[in-house]
């Protein structure tokens, strides 16, 4: 029994299971399309094999397994010369056949590590392994509501009924085991960020697809005297501790979210006197919090043995001819040494490989400096505010280079480009060119900024007097009045050394 502690005196530690769908066109096992969306009928993408009807015989996709051996190389993991396929038995709604085909002891890959930053430190993650299985169907809880409301999903303990589409069955998946590295729940959600940078590098994974990552955590209280400098535990001191195995999470901030929610329960629980009991519990999105599912499985009660209709996979020869692509990590310090960016900038840019590759050609055209403010300030800046990703302009490279260039050749202002282009080309899909005609943002010529000058002075003699007496204010003052005068068409540099030509004259 755990025993009872100040606050103070306890630390979690944290190991997870994160479930990774491989953007494959088909299922692991069968011919079924992977490709559906949120219109498609319920078990629609179905056949005998992901239905898991008697006599249906499993074929393995190759283009999973590449894809789950890219995963090994980029994670440095060890990836043996034959790996096996074993049942996993148990009886779950959402899969038909009772069993899962999964790895047991001989997974594709082990012994790997991942590298993030938490904190503006560098932490290493082990990956205790990796294997390949078959994704279960999906459910969907359902509570009735009154005469005037429709139905809607809600959690299990408050259903009426519930549905299970079995067109998700079959997907392939990559289960990565972490060991219990972590020892605060903001930390998961870095790795877990990191982890999808990774994956999207290796092109094998589609972050907006439903379901695409879903984390399970193991999270234990032990006490803090007991994790050492290192921030490693002793085996003893785990294998005492009792955990909780928190599932079904979908998201980056809902695993920070579940976790420090359950770090606290857990701290309750002892400080109280308490147990805490060895059980699968349920994070409840819509609440924040944890609830008790069932006691939790061991090894024992999912009774493995080796997948009979699927012979062992001999992957010797695929671990030198699968080449992987220059991973997140390289390609920022690639960024910074090439193109002479700063750490933040170069991270940025680097985030998304979509973005690196939106930035990669623009810097081909422009100073990289000047590609980087427009791209990583300016452009992503826009997109964010509209929720909407790179993907939505990459077919529109040639008219965001143009834009560049107005600002480059001095045609237009800077200012006018970023807030009045730039937002029109997003808000209307509109070309550059046309959006600059049809507002009149041309750089208004060096006569009638000089123009604009002398009148701003002629018309605000107080602004005059201010100026010469120091005050900070007075040139900005009349630089908007030119500006303003010119419709923002002048460059506010030029105007300012205009003015002060002419105040000082």
């Amino acid at each position: 029994m755990a025993r009872a502690a100040e606050r103070g005196e306890l630390r979690p530690v944290i190991g997870l299971e994160v479930h990774v769908q491989l953007d494959t066109d088909t299922k692991v096992f069968c011919g079924c399309s992977t490709d559906g969306d949120a219109e498609e009928a319920p078990n629609s993408r179905v056949c005998p094999v992901c239905l898991g009807l008697p006599g249906a015989l499993p074929v393995l996709n190759e283009a999973a397994v590449e894809a789950a051996v890219k995963v090994g190389k980029a994670l440095d993991a060890d990836i043996p010369a034959e790996t096996q396929f074993h049942r996993k038995n148990y009886y779950y709604p959402d899969l038909p056949k009772n069993f899962q085909i999964t790895q047991y002891d001989a997974p594709l890959c082990s012994d790997g590590e991942l590298e993030f930053s938490h904190e503006g430190d560098r932490r290493s993650v082990r990956i205790r392994r990796a294997h390949l299985e078959e994704d279960p169907g999906s459910i969907q809880h359902v509570r009735e509501g009154p005469a005037d409301l429709e139905a809607r999903t809600t959690s299990v303990d408050r259903a009426d009924y519930t549905l299970i589409d079995y067109n998700r069955a079959g997907t392939p998946l990559m289960e990565i085991v972490t060991e219990p590295d972590f020892r605060e729940p903001a930390a998961v959600r870095g790795f877990l960020e990191k982890l999808e940078e990774v994956l999207e590098y290796l092109g094998i994974f589609d972050a907006g697809s439903d379901g695409s990552l879903r984390v399970d955590a193991n999270l234990s209280m032990v006490s803090a005297a007991d994790v050492r400098d290192d921030g490693t535990v002793p085996p003893d001191v785990l294998a005492d501790a009792n955990r909780t195995e928190v599932k079904n999470i979908s998201s980056h901030r809902g695993a920070e979210t579940a976790l420090a929610y359950e770090a606290s329960r857990q701290r309750d629980q002892i400080d109280a006197g308490r147990e805490v009991a060895q059980e699968t519990r349920h994070y409840n999105e819509t609440h924040g919090n944890t609830v008790s599912m069932r006691a939790k499985e061991e090894e024992k009660d999912y009774r493995y043995f080796p997948e009979a209709d699927l012979p062992p996979l001999r992957v010797a020869d695929w671990r030198d001819r699968i080449d992987i692509p220059e991973l997140p990590d390289a390609r920022r310090e690639r960024f910074r040494e090439e193109y002479g960016l700063g750490a933040e900038t170069a991270a940025k840019l680097t985030s998304r490989k979509a973005v690196a590759d939106f930035y990669e050609q623009v810097a081909a055209a422009f100073d990289p400096d000047l590609a980087a403010t427009w791209v990583a300030d300016k452009l992503l800046g826009e997109l964010n505010y509209r929720d909407r990703g790179i993907e939505s302009v990459a077919d529109r490279l040639d008219e965001f280079e143009r834009l560049i260039e107005l600002v480059a050749t001095d045609e237009v202002t800077a200012k006018n480009a970023e807030e009045t282009v730039l937002r029109a080309m997003l808000d209307e899909g509109r070309d550059p060119d046309t959006i600059v005609d049809r507002e009149g943002l041309g750089v208004a010529g060096d006569d009638e900024v000089a123009a604009a000058v002398r009148a701003a002075v002629e018309d605000n003699p107080d602004a005059v007097d201010d100026y010469h007496a120091g005050e900070d204010g007075a040139l900005n003052f009349l630089v908007g009045q030119v500006m303003a005068e010119t419709g923002g068409s002048a460059d506010p540099g030029t105007v300012n050394e205009l003015l002060r030509e002419e105040l000082d004259g």
